[in-house]
């Protein structure tokens, strides 16, 4: 008995996802009605369902209008395996395409990584290295930055210190000089200096005859006579 039109539906893949565990499983499930067959592919070569193929197992299940079909890989696949999942039914055909990497790589990359990462350490040695090295001339150039930068702060701080001492200091004052009026008994005392003072001066300019002039006195001239 034929289905009416509207029940029908073409093959649809609706879900697809692929695990690693002991082996590589990749699962396809399909939607239809009918219900879609699945046919998988390996490189181009197909592989029968619900039966061995070597290293492939292929696995399928239907329930009603779902068809879930899983393929297994007992061994790691080689680089660029192409696997291809496919349903279909009368009204239309889906698929999926899966490109396969070996999870162990060539022995060429391999080499190159391991390579690479010695050269990265040993890298690092030679940098360590190096930076001990020059460590104590790190130290030593960084202490005398240190002690010409507090000789230049402390000569700074002497001038700014100096100026402020110097700014601070006020001249002094002039004193004012006070005359006080002499006392009676100074008064006394100058007057009697100054007399002293006269007495010597009179005396030095008295004139006193010498013994010479003592024993001839000087003639009167006698007046001329008429």
């Amino acid at each position: 008995m034929d289905l009416p039109h509207s029940h029908l539906e073409p093959a649809r893949l609706l879900n697809s996802f692929c695990s690693v565990e002991k082996t590589l499983q990749c699962s396809c499930s399909f939607h239809g009605i009918p219900t879609p067959s699945v046919q998988w592919w390996v490189d181009g070569t197909p592989v029968d369902v619900n039966s061995g193929h070597g290293h492939l197992q292929v696995t399928s299940t239907t329930l009603g209008p779902w068809d879930n079909s899983t393929l297994s890989l007992a061994k790691d696949p080689e680089m660029g395996t192409v696997l291809l999942c496919e349903g279909k039914n009368q009204h239309g055909i889906d698929g999926l395409s899966i490109l396969l990497m070996s999870r162990r790589g060539p022995l060429a990359p391999q080499i190159f990584l391991e390579a690479l990462l010695q050269g990265v350490v040993y890298a690092t040695l030679a940098v360590t290295l190096f930076f001990l090295c020059l460590l104590p001339f790190i130290m030593k150039l960084l202490k005398m930055k240190q002690a010409k930068k507090c000789v230049q702060m402390r000569a700074q701080q002497g001038s700014t210190a100096g100026t402020d001492q110097a700014s601070h200091v006020k001249p002094p004052k002039p004193r004012k000089s006070r005359s006080e009026p002499p006392s009676e008994d100074q008064l006394l005392e100058k007057e009697d200096n100054l007399k002293l003072r006269k007495t010597m001066e009179t005396a030095s300019y008295t004139k006193f005859p010498l013994p010479w002039e003592l024993q001839n006195p000087m003639e009167t001239p006698e007046a001329p006579g008429p």
